[in-house]
C-alpha cells in the first residue's frame, strides 16, 4: 500500500532528543509501526548511543546515532552486537559546523575499513555540516566509496538558530553536488511537514520533505541548481504532488530519507495529499 517512492523513507526518531519516550516504550511502538498497513515506509530505529547500556538493546532493525566521540564506536558497536542489536546503519557527526570535516571523516573511514569485511552492509552515514570544507569533505566521501567503504553523507537542515536552516538555494547546490557524484543522502532536523512552511512560534522557516524530494527527481533528470531551489521553495503542495505521483512507482533516487519523532504525522500528510492510498481501520 506504500509505493515504492516512498519505501523506507521515515526513520522512526521517537528517541532522539528532546524526547522522554524510553527504550522499551520506543522499541514497543516501533514494532506497532512494523505490523501496520503503512510498514514500508518505515526505516529503522534511530538509538542514540549514549542511550544504550541503560536498558536492554532493542530487538528490532535499528540504527545507531552516534552521539559519542568517533573513536568510540567500534568498542560501543561490537558491544551492541554482542549483545544481540541488529545494527542497520551508523550516523555520527563528523564536525560542528564551522569546524573542519576532514579530520571527523579520516576517522570515520578508519571505523569503516575495520568495519567493512564483516559487516559491509551496515551503512555509515556521516553527518558534515552545511558549512566551510563541505565540497571537500564529499569528495573525500567519494574516495571512500571507490574503495568499496559504505560512507555516504547525512546533512542537518534545521536547529535552534536561523543559520541551522539552508536557503532553497543552498539546499539545492548541495543536492545538486551530491547528484554530480553519485551520492544518496540523509537529512535531519527541521523536515516537520511535507511542504515548506514557517513555524508561527520560532519564526524559521523549514524545509518540507516533499519537495525534497521532489527537488531531488529534478535534481537526478538534470535540472540545474536554479530548478531544484525553486522546487524546494515551493510552499503549496500543488507544483508537487503530481511530479511525485509521477514518479510513485519507481525507487526514490538518492534521498534516502529522514527520521520524525512521530512516524505517524508525515504519513497522514501523504495519505491527505492522495500519495498513500492508505487506510486507517
Amino acid at each position: 500500500m506504500v509505493p515504492p517512492l516512498y519505501a523506507g523513507l521515515v526513520d522512526d526518531a521517537s528517541l532522539l532528543p528532546p524526547s522522554p519516550t524510553g527504550l522499551a516504550d520506543a522499541e514497543a511502538k516501533h514494532r506497532e509501526h512494523a505490523s501496520a498497513w503503512y510498514a514500508e515506509l518505515i526505516g529503522a530505529l534511530l538509538v542514540p548511543a549514549s542511550v544504550v547500556g541503560t536498558e536492554p538493546v532493542p530487538r528490532v532493525p535499528a540504527a545507531l546515532i552516534g552521539d559519542i566521540p568517533i573513536g568510540a564506536l567500534p568498542a560501543t558497536v561490537e558491544k551492541l552486537r554482542a549483545a544481540g542489536m541488529r545494527i542497520e546503519h551508523i550516523e555520527a557527526a563528523v564536525a560542528r559546523r564551522g569546524e573542519d570535516p576532514q579530520p571527523g571523516l579520516s576517522l570515520l573511514r578508519a571505523f569503516a575499513v575495520d568495519e567493512h569485511p564483516h559487516r559491509g552492509e551496515s551503512r555509515i552515514w556521516a553527518e558534515i555540516p552545511l558549512s566551510w570544507g563541505l565540497i571537500g569533505a564529499l569528495d573525500t566521501v567519494v574516495d571512500a566509496r571507490t574503495e568499496g567503504l559504505p560512507i555516504a553523507p547525512k546533512f542537518r537542515v534545521g536547529g535552534l538558530a536561523a543559520e541551522l536552516f539552508p536557503t532553497p538555494v543552498e539546499l539545492a547546490a548541495v543536492i545538486c553536488a551530491c547528484r554530480d557524484r553519485q551520492l544518496p543522502f540523509k537529512l535531519a532536523a527541521g523536515l516537520r511537514h511535507a511542504t515548506r512552511h514557517t513555524d508561527p512560534e520560532t519564526g524559521f522557516t523549514h524545509h518540507g520533505f516533499l519537495n525534497v524530494l521532489v527537488a531531488t527527481l529534478l535534481a537526478v533528470d538534470g535540472a540545474e541548481v536554479a530548478e531544484v531551489a525553486e522546487a524546494l521553495a515551493a510552499t503549496h503542495p500543488v507544483p508537487l504532488v503530481e511530479p511525485a505521483r509521477r514518479h510513485r512507482d519507481t525507487p526514490r533516487p538518492l534521498f534516502a530519507g529522514f527520521g520524525a519523532a512521530n512516524v505517524v504525522e508525515p504519513l497522514t500528510e501523504l495519505v491527505r495529499l492522495g500519495l498513500i492510498n492508505g487506510g486507517y481501520e
